[in-house]
Formats: C-alpha cells, structure tokens, sequence
C-alpha cells in the first residue's frame, strides 16, 4: 500500500489582551508552518483572545462575530496566501443572543470547507462556557478537505469517546481537538500530573480505538482571571500528534510557544484496523442504552 503522507502545523501560541497583535502573531506563525512544508496547519481554541470564559460578564459577547464575518475573511486571505488547509476556532455569533464555540476549516484556496459548533459545553470553575456558547447542533460530521477527510471537534468534547467514534464512522481519517485546558496554579505538582496524563490517555485512546491519528492543539501561558477571585490559568500547552495506534508521534512543551511540524502517514489507518478491526467487531445490536443518561437499576 503507498503511502499517503502530510505534513501537519500545529501552533501553540500565548496570547495577550491585544487581539491584533494575537492575530499578527498567528499570521507569523502560520507562515513559518508553511514556509516548512505544511499543508495542514491546526490553531488552538478561540485564538484571538485571551480565554474569556473565566469570568461570567455579558460584555464580553461583544467579542463574538459573525461566520462569514471580519476573522473569516482574514483567516481565508492567510490560507489562500500560503495554499494551507487551515483549522481555525472562533466565537461565533449567530443572532442576538445566539452564540457558539465554532471551529471554522479553510481550504487551501481560501474558501470555507466546512465549520464544527462545539458539542460538549463545560461549566466549571475557571471554564464559564455555558454561560457563552449554545451546544452545537451541526451534528458529528467530517469535514473534507483537499488533505483528507477531518473530524475536527473542541476542547471538552476530547473528553467523550461517542463523539469520536460518530466522526470516525462518518469517514473521518484524523481527530482534530483545537484546545484551551490548563491547571489552577494552586493546584499540587501530583494533582497537575495526574490531569495532563488524563487528557493526553483519553485522546490518545480515542486514535486506538479508531485507529486514526488525533491531532491535538493547546494554548500556553498564564492567563489572570479579571475578576481576581481565582489564581486564573496556567495553559498547559503539550501539544501532540499520536499515530492510530495510540502512539506519540510528536510534542510540544509544557511551558514555551512552538511551532510543531509533523508528519503524518494517513494510510497506516487501514494497516491498523486490518490487525485491529474495531469497527468490524463492534456489537451495535447491544448498544441502544447508550443513548440514555444513565442505568438505574
């Protein structure tokens, strides 16, 4: 079988209160990505901010834009200027009060391949995003791109295996996670671990259990919380590419921006699931109550 190889950016940025400057940041880095060979390059969730979802404050939806709107045409411009599929994440607003966690595919010709809303929605301490974004209701479907098919999903959502098992039965030949998790600084060095192990296992058991490659992108840096009632966000950033067999193709620091490139050999998913034929031997005529919130006996 040949192979069928691409080369994937993946840019883990820190970002400031300056959204331009976040931008022409991004604009930086993407160049880089492609001036080095990549044909796909992969940001970090909702981008041109800092992660506003700290703090529970109505004017912060004036953050928000429309799709197509001002960051699609800029984002569009960027991919079209260096022939890139790219992966974008950006706060959408679809009416008045009416708005979505939205990740946004470009071809490489600049036009918009496709777009994601999130599905998953935490509301937790430090990540106030039910108070921002309305559940997607796109449903689970792949995006198909000139460099091949992308289920691209965000953040929270890399929590649940159904999401990744819809997007690989709908065709998907890689998991994209556009990501923003970090640790409370206060947090104890085992507790850190034992997190950052946990979302680097679950994702990488997403890429064995349907062996496809995940690509997973995260921010970086200290963010404060404005309200001054937390110790705010230390973005954990290890970002990482594994193979469909769970491997770790390549990764980033814990603690520095960096521009990842990495190579990713698409056609090894039909080797992988002719020795491991998961789909194949999958008992879909037991699995109904999956669909309930939960068993009681």
């Amino acid at each position: 079988m040949s192979k069928r190889e691409i080369s994937v950016g993946l840019i883990q940025q820190g970002n400031t209160s300056d959204i331009e400057a976040n931008k022409a940041k991004l604009a930086k880095n993407i160049a880089d990505c492609a001036a080095k060979g990549a044909e796909l390059v992969v940001l970090q969730e909702l981008h041109n901010s800092l992660y506003f979802c700290q703090t529970e404050d109505v004017e912060l939806f004036d953050l928000a834009e429309p799709i197509p709107g001002p960051s699609t045409d800029y984002y569009s411009e960027l991919a079209k200027k260096h022939r890139i599929v790219l992966v974008t994440s950006l706060f959408e607003k679809r009416a008045p009060g009416l708005y979505h966690n939205t990740a946004v595919i470009f071809e490489k010709d600049g036009s918009l391949a496709g777009k994601y809303r999130k599905m998953h929605i935490p509301d937790d301490p430090g990540f106030y995003e039910k108070f921002y974004f309305t559940p997607g209701d796109l449903g689970f479907h792949p995006i198909q791109t000139s460099v091949g098919k992308l289920g691209v999903l965000v953040c929270w959502d890399q929590w649940y295996p159904e999401a990744a098992r819809l997007m690989a039965m709908a065709g998907a030949e890689m998991l994209i996670y556009p990501t923003a998790i970090g640790w409370d600084p206060r947090d104890t060095e085992d507790e850190k671990s034992r997190q950052q192990n946990a979302w680097i296992t679950i994702q990488r058991s997403h890429a064995v259990a349907n062996g496809i490659p995940v690509i997973s992108v995260n921010r970086i840096g200290r963010e404060n919380d404005p309200s001054g009632s937390s110790e705010g966000i230390q973005f954990w950033g290890n970002s990482f590419v594994a193979g469909p067999q769970g491997e770790i193709l390549a990764n980033t620091s814990s603690s520095e921006e960096q521009n990842l490139l990495v190579k990713a050999d698409l056609s090894r998913s039909e080797d992988v699931r002719r020795i491991w034929p998961f789909l194949r031997d999958r008992r879909i005529e037991n699995y109904g109550d999956i669909t309930k919130r939960f068993l009681n006996d």
